[in-house]
């Protein structure tokens, strides 16, 4: 198994990690942008009004994006199965 091998796995990996956690994080930003912005058009300062829209966005993202993302990481996983006798070369 070479560096190159290595490297190119690390990178894969990397990807669909950041595949899979981009609707959440993205879903977050969005919320907690909006919510920051009404808190401060309307000066109302409570900290924990923020909390509960984020988890409310974050579970409806993960709920839309659900059947994308196991097809993401099954595919990738089949890929890494499939390429094992390559590797042990």
């Amino acid at each position: 198994m070479s560096a190159d091998l290595v490297i190119g796995l690390m990178a894969e990996a990397v990807k669909v990690t950041l595949l899979l956690a981009a609707p959440m994080l993205v879903v977050g930003l969005i919320v907690g942008l909006i919510v920051s912005i009404f808190q401060a058009v309307t000066q109302i300062q409570e900290m924990t009004l923020t909390f509960v829209p984020k988890i409310v966005g974050v579970m409806v993202a993960l709920i839309v994006a659900l059947p994308w993302m196991l097809n993401l990481i099954v595919t990738y996983t089949q890929k890494l199965f499939n390429t094992i006798p390559m590797y042990i070369r």
